[in-house]
């Protein structure tokens, strides 16, 4: 049973007020954060290819940045659609045999090997993976401008990526909303539970790194992180450590 990686990166970049590249190519450090989400997929030994899919009108431009920068897992590239459900299927239909596969954001490139090979091992054996990260601060539901409920933080995670799957699970789920003709699923996991809520989604859980670029804050923040773990490898400086 192989496992595989449907990496999304439909995104325009709107938030981002980019007015000349998507955010995916948006570089940090010299390289399109694209480029530093791959590598990690890449370089894992449990990942055994890759679909990325990209906005409509910038294959050619991705393929050229996978040989660059010496990308071989990449099996296929394939063009968005009008929802990220409708994109994610788009990548998933490049997969033929089932298997397990990790479905991840091209903007959340503080995934790690460590990561990717507990959401395989959890999947395999449950069916589903959510990568989660646990709430630091209270949440709370709103109607209006009006708080209607609470959330007890102690059993409050937020949903992050990748999520994780049995192939044929996500498969059957996506077939599903599309005979309902719903094309409005936030993401995977919520996808998968509308129409399988008698599974056992078991999180892994990660650190609060695992962030999406997705406006300009996250992109100055990634740039801090990317350059904090530059300074690790330097000076042995640690996450979590204070300079006195």
């Amino acid at each position: 049973m192989k496992n595989y990686a449907v990496i999304f990166a439909g995104g325009t970049g709107t938030r981002m007020n980019s007015k000349s590249l998507p955010k995916q190519f948006l570089k940090i450090y010299g390289k399109p954060v694209i480029i530093h989400t791959l590598e990690v997929f890449e370089k894992s030994p449990d990942i055994d290819g890759i679909i990325v899919v990209i906005l409509k009108g910038w294959e050619i431009y991705m393929e050229n940045l996978l040989q660059q920068y010496h990308i071989k897992k990449v099996m296929k590239i394939v063009s968005g659609g009008d929802t990220g459900q409708q994109s994610i299927y788009n990548g998933l239909k490049e997969i033929i045999s089932d298997g397990i596969v990790l479905v991840h954001d091209g903007v959340r490139p503080f995934i790690n090997i460590d990561l990717i090979r507990k959401n395989i091992d959890i999947a395999r054996e449950k069916g589903v993976a959510i990568t989660s990260v646990k709430a630091k601060e209270t949440l709370i539901s709103v109607i209006g401008q009006s708080i209607d409920k609470i959330i007890p933080r102690k059993t409050s995670y937020m949903a992050r990526a990748p999520q994780t799957f049995k192939v044929s699970l996500l498969k059957k789920s996506h077939e599903k909303a599309i005979k309902d003709n719903n094309f409005n699923f936030i993401d995977s996991c919520s996808l998968v539970k509308n129409y399988f809520p008698e599974l056992s989604f078991e999180i892994v859980e990660c650190g609060s790194e695992n962030i999406k670029i997705t406006t300009q804050e996250d992109f100055y923040l990634a740039k801090a992180m990317f350059s904090l773990e530059e300074d690790e490898q330097l000076y042995n400086f640690k996450k979590g450590n204070i300079i006195k």
